[in-house]
């Protein structure tokens, strides 16, 4: 299997051939298949003996490829879509091509050197100083976890090793779900949710107000607040600055989940938004998302990279040759070890089209939100329920319950117009589009908000 053979040659030229086809191509948004279908149109593909080449490329290319809908489609505008630069996913198949190992610096300095200056690019958008530093990750999950972990045990080492009755966290409703699992069900921390204001967020008086109010012991475990830069249901910033003045006075870690609004630092139209950022101890950007890389890659930084070693070096004796003084382990920053060098796709993007071309299309998509909610307003059978702060409409249907939401998100993807599905806000059912793809029109919008007439 590991020589290279005249069917390998052929085989390879066939997948790269596919690759560069999809990548000139407009995105075809394709559709799911229920389990039963794929059974009979596909069958058992894992064999004593192999299906053979040909015949497994066939399967993924008339099969299973289209069975998987395409994120990068213009008009794919739920959750938080992803549209990586043709650069960017090009070079994907490098990194997966040449094995590059990047736990370590011993063993992957080149693509570690890279990375780092991506992260670097991201770390003077948010105002950190000189010396922060941190590693790509697999996804804010992970981000967010690492960044908590660091904490907890900053906190830990601040108090000489004691601990509370509880350890707990300040969020909000509005603050991601992987955040509130990471605290509940990986970490067994307490999160404490203290109330967002009219637009949900989180600030700085509601915190003081809320924590004020705790038991002396309670209050006591809190070691870290998480603010939003970016809400993934709404797109709302949370007061950043005020967070970070009581976080401050009380000796907090302030944790900032960038995942999908961080890109929102390169756009000068929105960047008073992020004040207080350079105040924030841990902070995450996942580039996958509104910065134009493949999946899957968060951007996780630290102010103090120290505080960070000291909780994630993982120690054992065939770990010596890596564990050397002076040098960059990203393996060091976060939960893992082995690591793929999932940064290097976006820097590599970054050093082709260069930082300005990011914040040209960033704000192009913020132009096209902008010119969405217009849309919203002109049109009587729709209403916006959210006034738009990065590239999030959150919006009504006027008379559709939950039912009429499903059949037209249904009925959207089976015609191939689109892909948007349902959401709540103030515990009503509405819809939302998520603006992250510089391809994205008005008239894309449009289409969508008339087809619901």
């Amino acid at each position: 299997m590991h020589s290279f053979t005249p069917d390998d040659d052929r085989t390879l030229r066939a997948l790269a051939t596919m690759c560069l086809e999809r990548l000139a191509m407009e995105a075809p948004l394709d559709c799911p298949r229920t389990p039963e279908e794929l059974a009979t149109e596909v069958g058992q593909t894992v064999t004593s003996t192999g299906i053979g080449s040909d015949e497994a490329l066939r399967l993924w290319r008339d099969v299973l490829g289209p069975a998987c809908l395409s994120v990068d489609h213009r008009r794919y505008l739920s959750f938080i879509p992803s549209a990586p630069t043709k650069a960017a996913a090009g070079f994907d198949m490098v990194v997966g091509a040449t094995s590059v190992y990047s736990g370590s610096w011993l063993e992957g300095s080149g693509a570690v050197y890279a990375e780092n200056q991506a992260l670097r690019w991201l770390s003077d958008l948010a105002g950190m100083p000189h010396e922060a530093g941190g590693a790509f990750v697999q996804g804010g999950t992970i981000g967010n976890l690492s960044a908590l972990v660091a904490a907890r045990e900053s906190a830990r080492h601040r108090r000489g090793g004691s601990r509370p009755a509880r350890w707990a966290v300040c969020i909000t409703e509005e603050t991601h779900s992987s955040v509130k699992h990471a605290l509940r069900t990986v970490m067994d921390v307490d999160a404490i949710e203290v109330p967002g204001d009219d637009r949900g967020r989180l600030t700085g008086a509601n915190l003081r107000t809320a924590v004020e109010a705790l038991p002396p012991d309670v209050r006591d475990g809190i070691f870290a607040v998480v603010a939003t830069a970016g809400t993934t249901n709404l797109g709302i910033v949370d007061d950043i600055a005020g967070i970070a003045e009581v976080a401050g006075e009380f000796g907090w870690w302030l944790h900032v989940d960038g995942a999908y609004g961080g890109a929102g630092l390169a756009a000068p139209s929105v960047r008073d938004l992020f004040a207080g950022v350079e105040h924030a101890d841990s902070f995450i950007v996942d580039p996958h998302k509104w910065l134009f890389a493949p999946f899957d890659a968060c951007a996780l930084v630290y102010r103090d990279p120290v505080q960070a070693r000291a909780a994630h070096t993982q120690h054992a004796s065939y770990l010596d040759p890596v564990n050397v003084e002076g040098e960059w382990n990203p393996s060091d920053f976060a939960i893992q070890l082995t690591r793929r060098a999932r940064g290097l796709p976006f820097w590599f993007s970054l050093a082709v089209h260069g930082t300005d071309a990011y914040t040209d299309a960033i704000e192009h998509t913020l132009d096209v939100t902008r010119a969405g909610a217009d849309l919203i307003r002109d049109r009587d059978h729709v209403r916006l329920l959210v006034e738009p702060e990065l590239s999030v409409l959150v919006f009504e249907r006027v008379g559709w319950d939950a039912g009429d939401y499903a059949a037209w998100s249904s009925r959207t993807l089976v015609d191939q117009v689109g892909f948007v599905t349902p959401t709540k806000h103030a515990g009503q059912v509405c819809t939302r589009f998520a603006v992250v793809n510089p391809l994205t029109t008005a008239d894309d919008l449009a289409l969508l908000l008339d087809s619901m007439a």
